[in-house]
């Protein structure tokens, strides 16, 4: 079906659609018009806002400017002000400089008179001078050179005997600096190596757990004993006293080797002469075995290496021997340690000296056995095992029976004085020490109007106090001397003995 639009339709149509779109054609404009107005209202404030800004800004850098500009003027005003001071300085430096150059030149004129006047007094007494001498020629009669070769000669006489003064002051502060340096190097050795006395004696006492074991160890008929003592070459004292038997024997080790086997035996029970000679050789290895040990120990302990075997042997013998009461291992260790330290003190090889030190005595471990004294013996061990010179002679000469060659030795021979020497280290010298000092008070007591005398220091001083109303200050000077020489004809010390003498008078009152 088709329809047909009449043409008026169109034309209201038409004329509709030119309508609406002539409204929309102005709507736009409108919009289009504000939207433009909205810019230049936008633009015209932006540029309002930017000029303000950029007015600040203008204000901002002007102020800092300004104050820049301030404090440039105020550090300018400043550096004027000090180039003004220093103007000023400079200024009174000058004014003073100038006066000093005109007083150093004031000076300087002076100095050149007084020298013109110094020169012309010289040529004045130089003349005075030749004047005198030719005066004194003529008195004397003699001539220019033979005055001279006189004064000369008297000089020389005057200088002689000031050198040969000066020279025996010199030898005089050298010894007492000496003497005083090595008895601090003594003392301080001393005191750095502090060792106890052992004292042995020649029997050794074992205790018994019964005294049916004695009658046990004596066997029947006392073939026992007999085997024991066949065996060992110890003596057995079996006596009255419970409880205990006794050892008796010069020969140390033999000792030592019958008490061990004696105390296995008592442990053992089995004592018959067979069981006996078993024991022994069994217990001689050991103390053997025991020696050697003890010998190498020490070496270590020491710090000596490189020693023979049989030099090792003799050292641990030495534990088993003794010197008027002293056990001859612990003496050559503290031989060893204080010849180490006095070497040490003397800049010396510490090593070569305690190696002196401790075989030094190695001759009385086999002493009994061969002719000789034990330095002689010793030496000539060391020198078959091949050791060191220094060490050889320290040996053979620690008792001056032969010429000392190195230091060493005499560090030695004062080492072992040391050792030996020291109150109580043997039973003949603590003796002979008590009755010196017993000896030193009753010489200070002898003399008259003393009140009491006191040896101390270990006998190297002996205090004097006098009575005052007795003795003088001169009178106590002259005690002084006279004891001093009484002990030098007296007695027998090693070193000094220093005598005081105290004079003094005291007042006591008694408040009430």
């Amino acid at each position: 079906m088709i329809y047909i639009i009449p043409p008026i339709c169109v034309g209201v149509g038409y004329l509709i659609s030119f309508l609406v779109l002539s409204n929309k054609s102005r709507i736009r404009q409108r919009k289009a018009e504000q939207l433009i107005e909205e810019a230049k209202r936008e633009a015209e404030r932006i540029r309002k806002d930017v000029e303000v800004s950029a007015k600040e800004k203008l204000f901002r850098e002007k102020e800092e400017f300004e104050k820049d500009t301030q404090e440039t003027k105020h550090e300018l005003r400043q550096l004027e002000k000090r180039l003004s001071k220093r103007d000023d300085n400079l200024e009174r430096k000058l004014e003073i400089l100038t006066k000093k150059e005109r007083h150093l030149d004031v000076q300087g004129n002076n100095l050149l008179e007084k020298e013109k006047a110094i020169d012309s007094k010289r040529n004045e007494l130089e003349k005075i001078i030749e004047e005198e001498k030719k005066n004194l020629l003529n008195i004397v009669g003699l001539s220019k050179e033979e005055a001279e070769e006189l004064l000369l000669r008297k000089l020389e006489k005057q200088l002689e005997e000031r050198c040969a003064k000066l020279i025996n002051r010199k030898i005089q502060n050298a010894k007492e600096s000496a003497d005083e340096k090595a008895r601090s190097i003594i003392c301080a050795s001393i005191q750095r190596c502090a060792s106890g006395g052992n004292i042995d004696n020649v029997v050794s006492s074992i205790p018994l757990p019964s005294n049916d074991i004695k009658g046990r160890i004596i066997g029947r008929e006392g073939r026992n004993i007999r085997a024991f003592e066949k065996a060992t070459g110890i003596d057995v004292i079996v006596d009255d006293t419970p409880g205990i038997i006794v050892l008796s024997g010069f020969d140390s080790i033999r000792r030592e080797m019958a008490r061990l086997a004696m105390e296995k035996l008592i442990v053992d029970g089995r004592i018959h002469p067979a069981r006996i000679e078993e024991l022994v050789e069994e217990t001689k290895k050991e103390l053997e075995h025991t020696i050697m040990e003890t010998g190498k120990q020490t070496c270590f302990d020491q710090g000596v290496h490189n020693i023979h075997p049989e030099i090792i042997r003799l050292i641990g013998k030495l534990k088993y021997r003794t010197s008027y009461g002293q056990n001859q291992l612990q003496h050559s260790i503290e031989v060893s340690n204080i010849s180490g330290i006095l070497a040490n003190e003397l800049k010396l090889d510490a090593q070569i000296a305690k190696r002196c030190g401790l075989l030094h005595d190695i001759g009385k471990a086999i002493s009994l056995e061969v002719e000789g004294t034990h330095a002689i013996v010793g030496s000539e061990i060391a020198r078959k095992r091949d050791e060191r010179v220094e060490v050889i002679n320290a040996i053979a000469s620690h008792h001056e029976e032969v010429p000392m060659e190195t230091v060493y030795s005499i560090l030695v021979l004062a080492a072992d004085a040391v050792s030996g020497g020291r109150p109580g280290a043997r039973r003949e010298t603590f003796e002979k020490y008590v009755k010196r000092l017993e000896k030193l008070e009753s010489i200070a007591t002898s003399f008259g109007g003393i009140e009491s005398a006191y040896a101390i220091q270990a006998g190297r001083e002996v205090r004097v106090i006098v009575r005052p109303n007795e003795v003088d200050d001169k009178m106590a000077g002259k005690i002084c001397y006279d004891i001093a020489k009484e002990i030098e004809e007296e007695l027998e010390y090693p070193g000094e003995v220093t005598v005081t003498v105290i004079r003094e008078t005291r007042s006591v009152e008694k408040a009430k």
